[in-house]
């Protein structure tokens, strides 16, 4: 594999994406414990939903024919009761929701539509539509149709599905196993005594909560050593991961035995450096069957670029085919310059449809406090140097991902 230096950010995603291999061992779960998994099953209807005609809301069931007449309530049907059809001329069933519809039934009147005459009878309005109310068997998913892809990750929507067809297990890919590591002499551990010359590791904690949040499995690996044969070593026994996500060590004023290191172990670099601000010092490879993403060591950046960059290329990797995320367009309700020639990431807040920067677009990216003030994010390509207020942006909110286009997220 030809070893490529720095890319636009475009290029970079979309190289990533293409060595991202999706080869994943499979298992059988329980449906409670699926929320979050990808499936690796086709999984088809084995049972109409519904399974019978039944009753969308309380009210009266009749045939439609004899709507705008006195009717006689002939009999009461409640949800999970079985009755036969004994409609004669001029009568109906008073039913409740989720009741199954005798076959002489074809419309439900709800209670509030109908006039009481007394306990027995009641009129139902000529206006009614043939129909309404009245849930057919099968009309949202029939029996040997498909009820889920395989690929499609897994949320509550798809285990109430999955519970009304009776299906306890299923077949899911294996969860990636994710390293996260560090770099730095100076950093300690949040458990550990820190001076004023050393800081706290808060990038490794920071992209591990980041991965769970979206369902994926991490450990954290440790600190890589600060020498050459230390890190070859450390690095090899972390080849049994699918992912190691390291932060730091390898921009230009770092010394590079890092990258080095993994390059002794085997890694094929596809690209050191991302055109995109801020995040430059970014760097992916393949080391044998691990795919390595070393993120910068500025927080800020760690975390903007593990967000764009590493969470979208491993959601792919699970097994996900929605792995790119979705925006919502914006108002942008203030003017602000940027740097053009390279992809510039800006924070903001978005609410009620507009967007506003954080800070007048004025913070470093070794800062966390932006991120916490901020909901959202604008990705704005290399030619764009001004965004004017009243412009319509692409927002990317900090939240789930979507099946967009590649160029969704890209404003400009």
């Amino acid at each position: 594999m030809k070893r490529l230096h720095r890319l636009s950010y475009r290029d970079a995603f979309d190289l990533a994406l293409k060595e991202a291999s999706v080869e994943r061992p499979t298992e059988t779960i329980f449906i409670d414990k699926a929320l979050g998994r990808v499936l690796a099953q086709d999984i088809n209807v084995v049972k109409n939903l519904p399974s019978f005609d039944n009753a969308a809301m309380d009210g009266f069931a009749f045939r439609h024919e004899e709507r705008g007449e006195r009717l006689h309530v002939v009999a009461k049907i409640f949800a999970g009761e079985k009755s036969e059809p004994i409609l004669k001329k001029a009568s109906c069933y008073k039913i409740m929701t989720g009741a199954k519809i005798p076959e002489d039934a074809n419309t439900i009147a709800p209670f509030e539509m109908c006039t009481v005459v007394d306990n027995e009878y009641i009129i139902v309005p000529r206006e009614i539509k043939k129909g309404n109310a009245f849930r057919v068997k099968g009309e949202e998913k029939q029996k040997g149709t498909t009820l889920f892809s395989k690929l499609e990750r897994i949320t509550p929507a798809h285990i109430a599905l999955m519970a009304t067809q009776g299906i306890t297990a299923i077949k899911v890919f294996k969860r990636l196993e994710i390293a996260v590591v560090s770099t730095g002499s100076e950093i300690k551990e949040p458990w550990e005594e820190a001076d004023e010359d050393e800081i706290y590791n808060a990038n490794a904690f920071a992209i591990i909560a980041q991965l769970q949040k979206y369902g994926f499995k991490t450990r954290y690996a440790g600190v890589i050593p600060d020498s050459l044969d230390k890190s070859i070593s450390f690095i090899d026994g972390l080849k049994d991961d699918d992912v190691i996500i390291t932060t730091g060590g390898i921009s230009m004023g770092d010394a590079d035995f890092i990258q080095e290191a993994f390059v002794k172990n085997g890694l094929e670099i596809l690209f050191h450096g991302v055109e995109i601000k801020p995040g430059r010092a970014s760097m992916m490879g393949k080391m044998d069957k691990t795919f390595v993403m070393a993120m910068p060591g500025n927080p800020l950046a760690a975390m903007l670029n593990v967000y764009l960059l590493a969470i979208p290329i491993l959601t792919k990797m699970q097994g996900n085919s929605a792995y790119y995320h979705p925006f919502v367009y914006a108002n942008n309700i203030e003017t602000f310059h940027l740097k053009a020639g390279r992809t510039n990431v800006v924070l903001g807040n978005f609410s009620q449809g507009e967007f506003r920067i954080t800070r007048e677009n004025r913070y470093g990216s070794g800062m966390l406090t932006p991120l916490v003030e901020s909901n959202a994010m604008l990705v704005l390509g290399a030619d764009i140097s001004l965004v004017s207020k009243g412009e319509t942006v692409k927002v990317v909110l900090f939240d789930n991902l979507a099946n967009e286009t590649r160029d969704g997220i890209l404003n400009g």
